[in-house]
């Protein structure tokens, strides 16, 4: 059946090779327009001095792998989310458990914090996005409190609030991503387009910003504009599956971390890669990133318990961050850029200062 609309001579093979190489000739012509590498443009810039990044705080509570957190706006207080079905919310001045809500399940793999500061959204491997309204009495059963606003087919990967409490963005194994209205639970855009589970998902900085970016096990970045559910645009250079994706402060941007070991910076207007964060003795895959303030800086969590700080620019590794005795599953920066917050399967977060890169 495959082969009815074949001409004469032709087979299945001769057209893969020959799209292949219009791919590859497409690919040298859109390389003479392109623009030059990141590096090459910033060799005048000045060199980063040292970096004085320090453990602050250690959050210990958990009882077994923290696979995700988020900063509250107020740009204290922290939600987590752990292999052991719980999601933790901290005050990250005084080390305080505000809330601990229990889950009916094990693996809650993502967690975000409403922009008011009064609601958290989490799930996992029970395939929902539930909302919990946080209250001031700690003792209060918050999860009987908890409402299912999202349902995907397979497990939930990410989860975010648009610019306000009313709207979620979740990312599924199932493939796709999807925004709900949360009092009413209803589907109000879905995005297909990734061939296989959807790892990642990060809004647009913008106020207004109707695009997000989402990374999968397809090895594909993927920019969609939420309004039409289009894919706007397409990035594929990775050799293994993104575990994250993160937008430059400015919205003009993003940067990638993958199991092939690096780190990608992709420049939307230019419509192409224009850095690799790598090292030849980098060799385990990077599972988390995020920018300073500044854009100066990205900070990657690996697989070999490290957080490594790249010069944006330059593509150069600038420090090491020690501390974490397993693999790192989340970096976050609080809002005001004086903190970064890591998560790890050790079952602990590490909160450092960034005085002097904010």
């Amino acid at each position: 059946m495959a082969c009815q609309g074949l001409q004469k001579g032709e087979t299945l093979a001769t057209l893969k090779r020959e799209s292949e190489s219009l791919k590859k000739k497409l690919e040298e012509e859109r390389c003479k327009l392109s623009d030059v590498e990141l590096h090459q443009v910033a060799e005048k810039i000045e060199v980063l001095g040292a970096l004085s990044i320090k453990t602050r705080r250690v959050l210990k509570g958990h009882g077994n792998k923290v696979l995700c957190m988020d900063w509250c706006k107020d740009k204290r207080r922290i939600v987590s989310s752990s292999q052991d079905g719980k999601v933790i919310v901290w005050d990250a001045f005084t080390l305080n458990k505000e809330h601990g809500i229990t889950l009916p399940c094990t693996w809650v793999m993502a967690c975000a914090y409403a922009p008011s500061g009064c609601a958290v959204a989490c799930g996992g491997l029970d395939n929902k996005c539930s909302v919990i309204p946080l209250s001031l009495d700690k003792n209060e059963n918050l999860a009987a409190k908890k409402k299912s606003v999202a349902m995907h087919t397979n497990y939930l990967s990410g989860c975010t609030f648009t610019n306000s409490d009313m709207q979620l963005l979740t990312s599924s194994g199932d493939g796709t991503c999807a925004l709900w209205d949360v009092e009413s639970g209803q589907l109000l855009q879905s995005f297909h387009g990734h061939t296989a589970d959807v790892l990642s998902l990060d809004l647009a900085p913008s106020e207004t910003g109707n695009t997000f970016v989402s990374g999968g096990s397809d090895k594909k970045a993927n920019v969609w504009d939420m309004r039409s559910g289009q894919n706007i645009q397409s990035f594929e250079s990775h050799e293994s599956d993104i575990n994250c994706v993160k937008y430059y402060p400015s919205g003009d941007a993003f940067a990638s971390a993958s199991d092939d070991a690096t780190c990608r910076f992709y420049d939307l207007r230019a419509d192409r890669e224009v850095a690799v964060y790598q090292k030849d003795s980098i060799i385990f895959g990077a599972s988390t990133v995020d920018f300073s303030l500044s854009g100066r800086l990205l900070f990657a969590g690996y697989n070999d318990y490290t957080i490594n700080v790249w010069d944006v620019l330059k593509g150069t590794r600038v420090s090491i961050l020690f501390g974490h005795e397993n693999r790192v599953s989340r970096v976050r920066l609080s809002p005001d850029g004086t903190a970064l917050c890591s998560a790890s399967w050790d079952n602990t977060l590490r909160i450092r200062n960034i005085n002097n890169w904010a």
